[in-house]
């Protein structure tokens, strides 16, 4: 029977699905291919793509612009701070389901790598709940914390040592109004509290310039420093840190990125935020921000200026070719049988739609398309499945409506393999993706390095129909939930990743233990994942507080077939709004990796590429001459 587009039909479980998969041959491919060049502002993933590589590209580029050494707890708040200013923006990025409710009624999105790869944008309270992931990396536990003010919710980090003393003292490290505020001697920065007490003077860019040590107060706009008069509300772990940006290409899948909205055509604007329409041009922007003039931002002597389209969105587009002649479509199959074929897409990157109008959030309106695009040169069946397979809905051609604002989906063709050999399917899915975490190009001799870890992800949740797919034990109504998910095809597991969003009431308890714990063995054994995780609450506090918490943890894991349990539990008896739960697998890698940089020189288009072992995994290097002035156009990594 042939379902009409958007009927939704109910089959077995994704769980039950898994334990097929043995009989499939194990994964290949391409796991995890990254890119980095050697330019100083925006070398690309490989220099960013966890917290380690991270901390130490900012403090590269914050000697090298201050010629201060990245030694103590300021300096390390202060380069994290530089670099979010000019890779970041706000603006209102697209909301995913993530209750199960509708786009309008979930919340932002509040995972850190998401935000940071996908997004680019996000609103003062987001970013700033994003960004306490990246302080518990560089600092440690409960460092950071999202602060209300008046008409703005901002940031502080918690520094210790030298003028900060041992026991250690909040400073504003606001990154969305590019505000930090040194006392008068310019002896340390000041928290937002100590502000607001002198903030008629303290507050202005003209009191004592020289105190600031290059970095300008209220570095977008002079007004900014205003919100300050106010100390409003304290948020503890408001954000957190999944699984890093890890892409996995299928033999006969490419992965190209665009830098600015268009795409191959200049015309087809694909996006996931509010559509501003700035100088005509659909999407997400910011005018004022050090987004994309980060040679500027240290030592100014006026604002960052407003500049339409300063700071725009860019595309990830991924083309995938399964050969059904051959075995090769087999390295992306999740489930076969005698009548289809399926197929699993995940990406760090939430698929984007073409809106039905220009109004501001059209994206969540019916009638998208361009984000999910199934080609064939003849009528095939497909189905699509955001919950783990639990649902499945029909659809021919577009099937934007049905992923939008995901990041992973099951597509599902309805015929046998020998049938799709001569049907030409292409699946096309063109995601969102910040232009500041690309790798670009500079001119003259680039040193361009690739590395591939050869590892893949496999996912329950953001969403909670989606991790709720895999739930074994407990319930979110409870104050303990177990989630089973095992790597596909028989797949060894090597590192676990792991999240709640707590109910963690307010004023939040510091007495609480917020745990998360794995086991291979069915549940006979456990071992943590986080342990001990409690709401740290430090130095001054406003009166009021957020109710709701994170908890949040990533580990290498042993070598291990079959399915793995992560329970999630606490002894306070505090109910969770969601959890998620993500593996990553090893992968074989089976192609190599062909690179295509495509860039203009004086409005001539021209590009270069470059063949590496993808099955070599350590790092390799390329030196292309990119010639003078190069403007990128689109990189595209493909395993053929």
């Amino acid at each position: 029977m042939r379902h009409a587009p958007g009927m939704k039909t109910r089959l077995r479980s994704a769980v039950p699905a898994l334990l097929f998969l043995a009989a499939l041959p194990l994964s290949a491919g391409i796991g995890d291919p990254q890119l980095m060049t050697d330019d100083p502002w925006y070398p690309g993933e490989l220099a960013m793509s966890d917290f380690a590589r991270l901390a130490a590209t900012q403090a590269a580029a914050y000697e090298r612009v201050t010629g201060r050494e990245v030694e103590t707890d300021e300096d390390k708040a202060l380069a994290a701070w530089f670099w979010r200013n000019t890779h970041f923006a706000h603006g209102e990025e697209g909301r995913g389901d993530l209750f199960g409710e509708g786009f309008e009624k979930s919340d932002w999105n509040r995972e850190y790598w998401a935000g940071l790869f996908s997004h680019g944008f996000a609103l003062c309270g987001t970013t700033h709940a994003q960004w306490t992931a990246e302080m518990q990396g560089l600092l440690g536990h409960g460092r950071a914390r999202a602060v209300g003010v008046s008409g703005h919710n901002s940031f502080e980090v918690f520094l210790k040592g030298g003028d900060y003393g041992e026991a250690g003292r909040w400073a504003l490290l606001d990154h969305d109004v590019s505000t930090v505020v040194y006392d008068a001697e310019g002896k340390r920065l000041l928290s937002i509290a100590e502000l607001g007490k002198n903030l008629e003077t303290l507050g202005k860019a003209d009191f004592k310039p020289e105190r600031q040590h290059g970095w300008r107060v209220a570095g977008l706009h002079p007004s900014d420093t205003g919100v300050f008069d106010s100390f409003r509300v304290a948020e503890y772990f408001p954000g957190y840190a999944g699984p890093p940006p890890l892409v996995h290409l299928r033999k006969g899948e490419s992965f190209s990125r665009f830098p600015e909205p268009g795409l191959e055509d200049g015309k087809t604007f694909v996006f996931w935020g509010r559509n501003y329409k700035t100088e005509g041009i659909p999407g997400p922007e910011r005018s004022r921000t050090w987004v994309n003039q980060p040679e500027k931002m240290f030592g100014a002597t006026r604002d960052a200026g407003h500049h339409n389209g300063q700071a725009r969105y860019g595309n990830a587009v991924f083309v995938y070719k399964p050969d059904f002649k051959e075995d090769g479509y087999k390295e992306g199959v999740v489930d076969e049988g005698p009548e289809h074929v399926t197929f699993a897409f995940g990406s760090p990157y939430v698929v984007a739609a073409t809106p039905p109008d220009d109004s501001d959030w059209g994206i969540y309106k019916s009638g998208c398309k361009n984000g999910l695009v199934l080609k064939t040169s003849k009528p095939v069946g497909a189905e699509v499945s955001t919950d783990a397979g639990n649902t499945w809905h029909a659809f021919s051609g577009d099937a934007t409506d049905l992923v939008k604002g995901r990041t992973k989906y099951l597509l599902r063709l309805k015929a046998r393999a020998k049938e799709l050999a001569d049907a030409g399917v292409e699946i096309r899915t063109i995601c969102q993706a910040n232009p500041a975490t690309m790798p670009h190009p500079h001119e003259g001799v680039n040193k361009v390095v690739f590395a591939a870890s050869n590892r893949a992800l496999v996912s329950a949740g953001p969403e909670i129909d989606h991790a709720m797919a895999h739930a074994v034990a407990g319930s979110l109504e409870s104050s303990s939930v177990t989630l089973k998910l095992a790597a596909p095809r028989g797949e060894k597991s090597v590192a676990l990743h792991a999240a709640s969003h707590n109910l963690s009431g307010s004023p939040p308890n510091p007495e609480v233990n917020y745990a998360i714990d794995y086991s291979h063995d069915g549940g006979k054994t456990w071992k943590p994942l986080v342990k001990d995780w409690r709401i740290e609450r430090r130095g001054e506090e406003p009166p009021d507080f957020w109710s709701q918490s994170f908890t949040y943890g990533s580990k290498e894991i042993a070598p291990a077939d079959g399915p793995v349990l992560v329970r999630f539990s606490n002894d306070g008896g505090k109910k969770y709004r969601r959890v998620e739960a993500h593996l990553e697998y090893e992968v074989k890698a089976t192609t190599p990796a062909k690179v295509e940089f495509h860039y203009d020189n004086a409005k001539e288009p021209r590009s270069q590429s470059h063949t590496f072992d993808a099955a070599k995994g350590t790092d390799q290097t390329w030196t292309p001459d990119f010639g003078t002035s190069p403007r990128l156009r689109h990189i595209e990594i493909a395993a053929p």
